[in-house]
């Protein structure tokens, strides 16, 4: 009896010094595999998951005060950035260094939360490597079936130059200023409740770039990553969108950088290879609504010329394909950019946002 009674009290006083073992707190393990992202991704031969695209996405809940997310870049010199909701809410920001091998940490208030971490950056900055997270009952969330909106487009579409909260323009490297979740397709995309990946890259258009002759679009989008030398493709039957809005025409008719020689917009040129590039696109989506955008930075003289353009791409489209729905167009009113290097910025891109969440609503209810 006497051996028992010490034996109870010995397991009381450890109970009461060190906690039941249901106290003691949990870390769970959510391998990158077990993700679901959304957007252009790879889960590499190491089995982590590469976020690739703008604004590529992935979820995940869990129970607690933190979570860690363990994220490397393949350069160890440079640097990239994600952001995040928590909760249905925007956050923040955040930097990843290449050459840093600890976690990132998001604390919160004790509970259950979910988490939605987007890629902050382009594809052309390099892929952000998840690993793994870890936290308390952590466990992945799929993205909600809702119809998708693919955004195909150069700078503006990746939300590029829009962010100088935390770098100032003129300083840092050219992705610091990205805020890829405060685009105006990820927000039209919210206002509307659908789906959206980006397909975007600065500086690219439909035949030329904004200083030299190539890549273009159509040399890239098949590409995983949307570079010229990339052998791996995109696989086109992850997602079928339900319109395809593509904004590419700024670049082209740019007057280029004043160093590299530059022929003059040539309207023939343009409109040949964006007839085919819808082609190409709606072989890949055959149900597709096509949707073609004007650009807010192109003014005057050059924006009528770039409105007359989309203008006979449309006409040339619907008359090749009569039987599917007309191509829809956008013409942006003239902005003045109020971001880096003559981009819209966070605020611009909610005024853009706002004058296509109207245009964008009938072509869904149209659907």
């Amino acid at each position: 009896m006497a051996t028992r009674m010490r034996l109870f009290m010995l397991s009381f006083i450890a109970i009461f010094l060190f906690g039941s073992c249901d106290a003691q707190p949990k870390t769970d393990t959510l391998k990158a595999e077990q993700l679901k992202p959304y957007g252009r991704y790879l889960f590499n031969q190491q089995h982590k998951l590469e976020l690739i695209s703008s604004a590529v996405h992935f979820g995940f809940s869990f129970t607690g005060e933190k979570c860690e997310l363990h994220v490397s870049l393949a350069d160890a010199n440079a640097h990239n950035y994600i952001q995040y909701e928590l909760d249905g809410v925007y956050q923040k920001r955040l930097r990843i260094e290449g050459n840093s091998n600890a976690p990132i940490v998001i604390n919160t208030k004790p509970g259950k939360h979910t988490i939605w971490i987007y890629k902050t950056t382009e594809a052309h900055t390099g892929a952000v490597i998840i690993e793994k997270i870890a936290a308390d009952k952590v466990a992945p969330l799929s993205v909600q079936k809702l119809p998708l909106i693919e955004f195909i487009g150069n700078s503006i579409t990746c939300g590029a130059a829009a962010d100088a909260s935390e770098v100032p323009c003129g300083t840092g490297a050219y992705h610091d200023q990205h805020n890829a979740y405060m685009a105006y397709g990820p927000r039209v995309a919210r206002a509307l409740k659908t789906n959206f990946i980006l397909s975007s890259v600065s500086g690219i258009g439909i035949y030329r770039t904004w200083n030299m002759d190539s890549p273009s679009m159509p040399q890239v989008y098949e590409n995983v990553d949307f570079q010229v030398n990339q052998q791996q493709k995109w696989d086109f039957s992850t997602y079928s969108p339900k319109i395809v809005s593509i904004a590419l025409g700024t670049n082209d008719i740019s007057k280029g950088d004043g160093v590299h020689p530059r022929k003059p917009f040539d309207t023939a040129v343009y409109q040949g290879n964006f007839v085919k590039f819808i082609q190409s696109v709606k072989s890949k989506y055959p149900k597709a609504q096509i949707a073609l955008l004007s650009s807010p930075m192109v003014k005057g003289e050059s924006g009528k010329i770039l409105e007359n353009c989309l203008t006979a791409i449309k006409a040339k489209i619907d008359a090749l394909y009569p039987k599917d729905k007309p191509v829809a167009t956008f013409f942006f009113p003239p902005m003045d950019p109020r971001g880096c290097s003559g981009h819209p910025s966070v605020e611009d891109h909610a005024i853009l946002a706002e004058q296509l969440n109207p245009f964008f609503r009938k072509l869904l209810k149209d659907q």
